[in-house]
């Protein structure tokens, strides 16, 4: 499913930024998901764990989250119009995936290591030539 809104949204941010720019889109998009979170709080939904008033405990680093955030909807919004959907989101999965594998592999940002083998090498791979193939 999120893969699904990721191409939907990247396609949207996309037709705004060509509108406002994609700066000035990826403000609006941003303002637009905070308010939106904020009415989904203020309604009472809540996370299972933890809560606002909880906010100090987590590390400083865990709040750079929303800068990536803003590179990450920027880059998209600005990726799309000159690759097209499906160029974007392939190499968007495959920077991911290989980025994911990194972070498993050395347990950054607090979790659990999981070893990267010989099978997750050729994951990789695969999905690099699938995605030289959609690119071509």
């Amino acid at each position: 499913m999120a893969g699904l809104l990721m191409a939907v949204q990247g396609s949207m941010n996309s037709a705004l930024g060509k509108t406002t720019g994609v700066l000035e889109a990826t403000f609006v998009v941003h303002a637009i998901g905070a308010a939106f979170a904020l009415i989904l709080l203020l309604l009472g939904l809540r996370s299972a764990s933890g809560g606002l008033d909880h906010w100090q405990q987590a590390p400083w680093w865990s709040y750079l989250g929303g800068l990536l955030g803003v590179g990450l909807t920027y880059g998209v919004a600005r990726a799309i119009p000159e690759a097209g959907v499906a160029a974007a989101t392939t190499a968007i999965i495959i920077g991911q995936v290989s980025t994911a594998a990194f972070i498993d592999h050395f347990g950054l940002f607090g979790l659990e290591p999981i070893g990267f083998d010989w099978w997750k090498t050729l994951g990789l791979v695969f999905l690099a030539a699938g995605g030289y193939c959609l690119l071509k």
